[in-house]
């Protein structure tokens, strides 16, 4: 999928929300444990109630991997029944991998072409032969972390390294990767104020924004500072939407808090 045709359904569903598919079997309702598969289960069942509201699903990869060869044929079954149901929904393999070389290339097949996702997030710790190895494929986004919402975000990313943050760096030394027009960022929506910085640095450029919600981030904030030309935003929300009820209205349930959300972003992209 392109930049552009993200762009495009944005504007059609007047959405740019993303629902995270993090399923702990601990959380979902009981009565779906007693099914062959309740992860898919469960994932099915949200899709099919929120697909309208949402531009994007992003499944966590280690809450699949936690279960084993079981959670990740549950994943291979839930990324399957997106592309064949909903092939205009953005998918992303929120498995932030970062390796060199072929171990990158490797990551970059599993997803992209033995799964079929649309993007991954990756870390950039270890540089550029690390992230263009995902880069280097047609038509595939690749995630980058850039400035967590989480407190260890302020351990290392906010750092002043010859008078610049950290964060900053990475994010200029980045466009100068091959294939750059490739690159998403992950950026925090609990650092709203560094939004107008991010965006004097990449002023277009996708953001996959966690943090709305559950973690205290403020929709409206981030759109203020975030917002570009084309939206350039995916606001995830996973807690928030999935675990509205764990009873068996939970998949109507979901849908009434993306319904909110998808709402207010209909009313922003109205004042756009």
């Amino acid at each position: 999928m392109t930049t552009q045709q993200l762009t495009e359904q944005i504007i059609k569903k007047k959405s740019f929300l993303c629902i995270g598919l993090d399923v702990d079997l601990n959380k979902i309702p009981q009565h779906l444990l007693q099914t062959e598969d309740p992860i898919f289960e469960f994932n099915k069942a949200i899709i099919d109630a929120t697909h309208h509201l949402c531009v994007s699903y992003k499944p966590n990869t280690a809450f699949y991997e936690a279960y084993g060869l079981k959670g990740w044929k549950a994943l291979e079954k839930t990324i399957n029944y997106l592309n064949k149901n909903h092939p205009d929904i953005f998918t992303i393999a929120d498995a932030k991998r970062g390796d060199i070389g072929n171990t990158s290339t490797m990551y970059a097949k599993a997803f992209f072409e033995d799964l079929a996702f649309d993007s991954v997030t990756v870390a950039p710790y270890m540089g550029k032969d690390s992230v263009e190895p995902f880069l280097a494929f047609k038509d595939k986004h690749t995630i980058m972390l850039a400035l967590t919402s989480n407190q260890g975000a302020f351990d290392f990313q906010t750092k002043l390294v010859d008078g610049k943050e950290l964060y900053k760096q990475v994010l200029e030394t980045s466009k100068s990767w091959n294939n750059s027009e490739n690159l998403m960022y992950v950026v925090g929506a609990t650092k709203a104020e560094y939004f107008a910085d991010i965006r004097k640095i990449i002023p277009s450029s996708f953001l996959l924004v966690p943090g709305v919600g559950a973690q205290g981030g403020k929709l409206q904030d981030v759109c203020k500072y975030g917002m570009s030309k084309n939206v350039g935003l995916l606001i995830n929300s996973s807690r928030g939407i999935i675990y509205a009820s764990q009873k068996e209205d939970f998949a109507q349930a979901a849908a009434a808090k993306a319904k909110d959300l998808q709402q207010q972003m209909e009313v922003i992209l109205n004042n756009k």
